[in-house]
């Protein structure tokens, strides 16, 4: 019997999972994840993302034992790790999903080097992690990537999807050690969100079943609203590919304002994929050049990462962060406007530090979308500046939203809240504003 290596990555699942099906394909296979220490060796690796990918790889081993089979725990280089378990196992074919960040080009590029000298064959697999592939979509205009998001979206649209990969009914592993999943400790001494959501595929596909089967219909209109928490909550489950992105948008019907809406959120992911792949360098760097430089202020970016800027819709969102890993999106574009655009702070310094804390940070979407506030991006209008007040009074009006995350402005009724500076007795323990906004 031929024996295959399906190393997950950024697709820990076992529905419309491309990689999995094409290794269950050879006979025998090995289900891998190497738990690669070029990764956990970088600076401040987030512990967030760590305590989540551990609960998705115990899921995701409790899956493949439901169909016979299990999850197999390596640790070290990963082209190494590979090489070893083929040598083992005398596999003739590695399969992995194909993916956008330069770590994993250079990851693909190692493990076809490293595969080369024995008689095993690399295939990259593409649609697992994007919905449609960086390379499938084109402007007319010849450049390498669209910079403009709607006429993506509509050639995005026009695009066939493909077929849904079905779950293996029967997995067979070949007689080969694996370690025990570590304990987070042992991976990470950093401090991690108290109120974490649970990675894994059971989780996560409870939670689409449960989004699909109503609040989806609410999204396009209630999306925005602070305090309704109506979005998804799925990115972290998508950044781990604990649910298939093409799987998501089958289920969804389009056809329909709120599930139209989910889809477009969901071709933004695919967007900003394509453009990281034409354009690895603006993961560190600007896609536009911005005319004036940066300013240099350590204690406005020590107040914005705790949520002490003075503005509540800011800081409540900032301490969202802190506490779950996560924030609304209309939370994350106010922050970043105000980091970058008010206080003209370099972007990099928030994306870090959106890297340090949110489980769904990969590279692209934390990226791009922090270019796109901050005006170095794809945004049409670099200039737009997001008016904390007034980004209040429109996404938090009742002032709710704010109330749940600064007890120490519970007692500010309504929207009074977001203008404490006016109250008659000035909460003691909250900051006055950074800077001055227009509405003040």
């Amino acid at each position: 019997m031929s024996v295959a290596v399906a190393l997950f990555t950024r697709d820990l699942r076992v529905h419309d999972n491309p990689v999995l099906a094409a290794a269950c394909r050879a006979g025998a296979v090995v289900p891998l994840f190497v738990v690669d220490d070029r990764i956990l060796e970088r600076a401040s690796p987030s512990a967030n993302r760590i305590r989540f990918l551990l609960a998705a790889l115990g899921e995701l081993d409790t899956e493949l034992r439901a169909v016979g089979g299990r999850l197999v725990v390596r640790r070290g280089d990963i082209a190494e790790q590979v090489a070893q378990v083929v040598a083992e196992t005398g596999a003739t074919e590695v399969h992995i999903a194909s993916d956008v960040s330069g770590y994993s080009t250079a990851r693909a590029r190692r493990l076809r080097d490293r595969l080369g000298h024995s008689d095993c064959r690399l295939t990259v697999h593409s649609g697992s992690v994007s919905i449609v592939d960086p390379s499938d979509l084109r402007p007319a205009t010849g450049r390498d990537h669209f910079a403009v998001f709607t006429p993506y979206f509509r050639r995005w649209l026009e695009t066939p999807l493909r077929s849904a990969v079905a779950r293996p009914g029967d997995v067979t592993v070949p007689d080969i050690a694996g370690a025990e999943l570590p304990d987070f400790t042992a991976l990470s001494s950093a401090e991690s969100s108290p109120q974490l959501a649970v990675g894994g595929e059971t989780t996560g596909r409870k939670l689409l079943r449960d989004w699909l089967s109503g609040p989806v219909g609410e999204y396009a209109s209630a999306s925005d609203d602070l305090a309704a928490d109506a979005t998804s909550r799925l990115a972290s489950y998508l950044h781990f590919g604990c649910l298939s992105p093409t799987e998501m948008v089958r289920r969804t019907d389009l056809s329909t304002p709120g599930g139209y809406a989910f889809a477009r959120q969901l071709a933004w992911r695919d967007f900003n994929n394509q453009i990281l792949a034409a354009r690895p360098e603006v993961a560190t760097q600007d896609y536009r050049p911005r005319p004036a430089p940066w300013r240099n202020d350590p204690h406005a970016v020590a107040a914005w990462c705790a949520g002490r800027t003075g503005y509540p819709v800011i800081d409540a969102g900032m301490r969202q962060l802190l506490a779950e890993g996560w924030m609304p999106g209309r939370a994350r574009l106010i922050a970043a406007s105000f980091l970058s655009k008010s206080l003209g702070i370099d972007w990099r310094i928030g994306a870090a530090h959106f890297q340090r804390w949110l489980v769904d940070g990969d590279v692209a979407n934390n990226q791009l979308n922090w270019q796109w506030a901050a005006g170095t991006g794809t945004d049409t209008r670099p200039n737009r500046v997001l008016n904390p007040i007034r980004q209040a009074d429109r996404y938090d009006p009742d002032g709710n939203y704010a109330r749940r995350w600064l007890p120490e402005l519970a007692h500010l009724p309504g929207a009074d809240i977001h203008k404490p500076w006016r109250a008659p007795l000035l909460a003691p323990d909250y900051p006055a504003p950074l800077i001055e906004c227009n509405g003040m």
